[in-house]
């Protein structure tokens, strides 16, 4: 019996959402900070298989299932996430100045629909306050990355600004003690609920953003992530220009904005409506959008930069859907809320089930699979 769904999950679901987040990550912390809790941890949630293997940028992954950013704002879980099953992680997103979050609500569940309504807002304590307060742990740790973005502030909203106050985020990374206890850097452009959402995937300011991060950063691993609502012609664009300023990944996508571009519940949606909630969609809906563009950057771009799938994942065989398109690795967020934290030692071992169906030793065999022949 999946104990989370049938017991612990319906009592959390009367429960305010944010609040329930914000107890899970008190625990998680906590839980942390002990060997003993985390040799527990590992014991009931982690699975282990050379198969998920693969070593990327000089980054060695034990297996492709990774935490999004978006639940960890403070960074704060680096200690633990590894013991539940994930092998890397992108804690924020991140912000040079002190953001409190928009306004409340924020987060609301949409069971049917198998998405949250989520407005955070990039929710952040600071980058100088994340970092004093961040701690790193050698055993049985994910890969942590850290994702940055703009002050989420009326001030900050035009593109000078927003490039600005980044690109004072990756300097001061750059010059932490820190440096070196992260794998990779990722940098958000495109997260619907800030002030100025959007400005930063103008093409010509995106070449000029990551013209200077580069210049801020060197060599260090880098990787973006994309909006799921774009043309195909202007993410073709984008997409070139990041391979132009050596960008490793493109995380896709982000969350979803209009709500006419998904068969939401129509209960569901009228609430949101009917009670002016703002935000927008990840999980369920996100998938249909993510999955495209996975595919059309693959069959394109795939020997010039690595995609990380992201929305809608619930399974192994969302997973693997992404993986066949061309991810070679995954995140998630909402899955886990509506399945629990056995979801990601679930995926893990179903693929690699899934692996030896299809004759493969290794996931990288599987990367594209569904187009080898036209990359």
């Amino acid at each position: 019996m999946n104990i989370y769904k049938n017991l612990i999950k319906p009592i959390l679901f009367k429960q305010d959402p944010e609040q329930v987040h914000d107890k899970f990550t008190k625990i998680g912390v906590y839980m942390g900070k002990f060997w003993i809790t985390k040799k527990i941890t590992k014991i009931f949630f982690h699975y282990e298989n050379p198969r998920l293997e693969q070593t990327y940028f000089g980054i060695h992954f034990k297996n492709p299932v990774g935490l999004s950013a978006g639940f960890d704002y403070n960074v704060q879980l680096t200690n633990i996430l590894g013991d539940v099953g994930f092998g890397f992680m992108s804690g924020g997103t991140v912000t040079f100045h002190k953001y409190k979050g928009n306004s409340k609500p924020r987060l609301k569940r949409l069971p049917k629909s198998q998405s949250l309504l989520i407005n955070k807002g990039f929710k952040s304590a600071g980058l100088k306050k994340v970092l004093k307060d961040i701690s790193f742990t050698k055993y049985n740790s994910a890969k942590v990355g850290i994702s940055i973005g703009a002050t989420n502030s009326p001030y900050l909203c035009n593109p000078k600004e927003q490039v600005n106050d980044i690109l004072k985020s990756f300097a001061y990374l750059m010059s932490h003690h820190h440096l070196d206890s992260f794998a990779y850097f990722e940098l958000n452009i495109s997260c619907p609920n800030v002030a100025g959402s959007g400005v930063l995937t103008e093409p010509d300011i995106l070449d000029n953003l990551l013209q200077n991060v580069r210049e801020i950063i060197g060599d260090r691993v880098l990787f973006v992530k994309f909006q799921a609502e774009i043309d195909w012609d202007d993410a073709r664009e984008l997409v070139q220009i990041m391979i132009n300023h050596n960008v490793e990944a493109i995380i896709v996508a982000n969350l979803l904005k209009n709500k006419s571009n998904y068969d939401f519940n129509k209960k569901e949606i009228s609430e949101i409506i009917d009670n002016n909630l703002m935000g927008n969609f990840s999980g369920k809906p996100v998938e249909p959008f993510a999955d495209s563009l996975i595919s059309n950057i693959y069959k394109e771009f795939g020997t010039e930069i690595k995609i990380i799938g992201v929305g809608g994942i619930f399974s192994a065989e969302d997973a693997y859907e992404k993986i066949k398109r061309g991810a070679s690795l995954v995140q998630l967020i909402t899955g886990i809320v509506f399945e629990g934290p056995s979801l990601i030692g679930n995926i893990n071992k179903k693929l690699v089930q899934l692996l030896k169906n299809d004759g493969y030793t290794n996931i990288n065999e599987a990367i594209g699979s569904y187009y080898k022949n036209s990359v």
